[in-house]
């Protein structure tokens, strides 16, 4: 039914028409229209291609998570064309929303606020306090069309529940679906710039706790954030913004009253332009804000550092025929004035995110400095580097290397203090589960080395699956009570599932084929009521499972599934392995199976 509607659109040789119960959208393989893409390759890959790759974890230790966009399940073009018969611009004026349909900019708005459901009959409702009753968490996800199944099935209730990746990928679905080239978008270390100063505030305690920000801004940084990018011209800003532009459909931020964001040309983020339309200057914070990280000891600010190069560190999407990732963080952040532009004109930051032709009053100010005392001011004579010496596996000692430098002319004592704290990666950390501390003497100018190894049994009994682990460490000069402070933040490497198809890994559509899982615990600790699941939308039923009373160290569980497809294209198997002791999986396998018909 897609290739059908892309079909009859270049038969058409049109941008929009109502035919029956289509509405003929973009199409990018026409020269005059705004969503066209020259090379055939990327039309391949950007429009074509029912399968993509979206990256999770962090900078240090990157995940890849699969993703079936199922733009030819049976019943998604309807589903997505049903979004849009059901959006606020239509059920307003019907006519003008038909006619307005072969603008991509305006198309993109629409199905961006469509896509979460926070201001209309949208797709998705959002959730990340880890309680997901009454609906699925959003790492079981994997395939839009099962979302987009549900919401239509549902009389357009909400799917619940969605995180950034899943908001993201549905909105590609959506756009492919829709003629609108479109690929999905990982900024790692991605900041939410509430109040619009470019700067990010987190505290530590003086032990190296990382703490709430005491209610006093609702900034963050996201170990990970994604979004979409979707090809077009903007005829509305001049051919220099064409191309990619974001488009984020996570509700963080209002634009134009309703919970949707973009699209804005990457290169305005590029260069700084942050009056371009739509969002850019939130967007642009996103990725290149500065992180102000302080320590405070009773309500006072002990010591203050700004980081320029933590946010937006990283950017990845899927490369054009392969799996490896293409690396775009050079262009949102190559220009070479644009930082220093937007610096000299932080009030523009200071307003809300941009409107067509004018930008909204906005939030006050950040007033944590302001609330604070300081005791700031100071020239560091130690400088502290915290480092991981390998990114752990599960059942791996965590190894920590801290160096110490003292720059001044006089031999010094200073105190150490670690902190290990497991966090989400869009949540503030739990308590410590680890610390250690202790005195130690440094001679004028001399470098020390420190070594800390946490054991996989000291953090164990408190991991889940999508865990986060942020180190601090603060040094104390006991004479002087100069502190200074270093940091860093990795996701440990989950023990994997095997998930091997019998025959090879393409099958044939309504024939059986064999499939075998297996887990081997590579915990030191007896996983007590062990559960192997595997389910996969297009090849099984329900979910499927494997269950022991105790998996000791080194035993293995399996599972053998039949599968069988009912639909060509690309589909995927998930496997997860559950215990007793974890409210979540504590690792997922995913596994790819090309469908052809003979």
């Amino acid at each position: 039914m897609y290739d059908l509607l892309v079909h009859i659109q270049t038969t058409w040789d049109t941008r929009s028409y109502a035919v029956g119960s289509f509405v003929l959208l973009c199409n990018p393989w026409l020269k005059d229209d705004p969503v066209y893409m020259p090379l055939e390759v990327q039309l391949q890959e950007y429009v074509k291609s029912d399968f993509g790759l979206v990256y999770t974890g962090t900078h240090v230790n990157i995940s890849k998570r699969p993703w079936s966009f199922g733009q030819y399940e049976p019943g998604v073009l309807e589903a997505c064309l049903k979004l849009l018969q059901v959006s606020p611009q239509h059920l307003k004026d019907k006519h003008r929303d038909y006619v307005r349909r072969a603008d991509p900019i305006y198309l993109s708005r629409v199905i961006c606020a469509m896509v979460n459901c926070n201001d209309d009959l949208g797709l998705l409702e959002g959730r990340w306090d880890g309680s997901y009753r009454g609906g699925v968490s959003p790492t079981e996800w994997s395939s839009s069309a099962d979302i987009l199944h549900r919401w239509a099935s549902s009389n357009c209730s909400p799917v619940r529940y969605g995180q950034c990746w899943v908001f993201a990928s549905v909105l590609c679905t959506v756009m492919r679906v829709l003629g609108i080239p479109s690929r999905v978008v990982t900024v790692f270390n991605a900041a939410h710039d509430t109040n619009g100063n470019l700067k990010i505030e987190e505290i530590y305690s003086t032990r190296g706790q990382k703490c709430e920000k005491l209610g006093l801004s609702k900034d963050s940084i996201w170990n990970f954030h994604v979004w979409v990018e979707c090809w077009m011209r903007r005829p509305d800003l001049g051919p220099e913004f064409d191309g990619w532009q974001v488009v984020d459909p996570t509700p963080q931020e209002k634009s134009a009253g309703v919970y949707c964001c973009g699209p804005c040309p990457v290169v305005a983020i590029q260069r700084g332009c942050l009056n371009v339309p739509y969002d850019t200057s939130f967007i642009y914070a996103s990725v290149d804000a500065d992180v102000v990280r302080m320590i405070v000891r009773d309500g006072l600010v002990v010591d203050r550092t700004v980081d320029t190069q933590w946010v937006g560190q990283l950017i990845y999407t899927k490369s054009i025929e392969s799996d490896r990732p293409e690396n775009l963080t050079r262009a949102y952040k190559s220009h070479q004035k644009g930082r220093a532009a937007v610096a000299a004109n932080a009030h523009v930051m200071q307003k809300c995110r941009a409107q067509p032709l004018a930008m909204a009053a906005c939030s006050p100010p950040d007033i944590s400095s302001t609330m604070l005392g300081s005791e700031t001011g100071r020239s560091h004579t130690l400088e502290v580097s915290l480092q991981i010496e390998r990114v752990p596996s599960v059942g791996e000692s965590i190894c920590v290397c801290v160096t110490v430098k003292n720059r001044a002319s006089r031999h010094r004592v200073l105190v150490e203090h670690v902190s290990a704290q497991l966090k989400q990666y869009c949540c503030s950390p739990q308590e410590p589960f680890w610390a250690a501390h202790k005195e130690l003497h440094i001679q004028a100018g001399q470098v020390l080395t420190l070594h800390h190894a946490i054991s996989a049994s000291e953090y164990e009994c408190v991991l889940a699956g999508e865990d986060i682990v942020n180190i601090g460490v603060v040094m104390k000069d006991v004479r002087t009570k100069e502190r200074v402070l270093s940091t860093a933040e990795f996701n440990i490497t989950a023990p994997q599932i095997t998930i091997e198809v019998l025959g090879g890994d393409s099958i044939q559509m309504r024939k059986e084929s064999t499939v075998q899982v297996s887990f081997t615990n590579t915990f030191s600790k007896v996983l007590s009521g062990a559960v192997l699941t595997v389910e996969g939308s297009g090849l099984l039923q329900g979910k499927q499972q494997s269950r022991l009373v105790l998996l000791q160290p080194g035993q293995t569980i399996q599972k053998t599934v039949s599968i069988m497809a009912t639909s060509p294209g690309t589909k995927l198997l998930m496997a997860s392995l559950s215990h007793s002791h974890s409210p979540s999986a504590i690792t997922r396998s995913f596994h790819r199976v090309s469908v052809v018909t003979s």
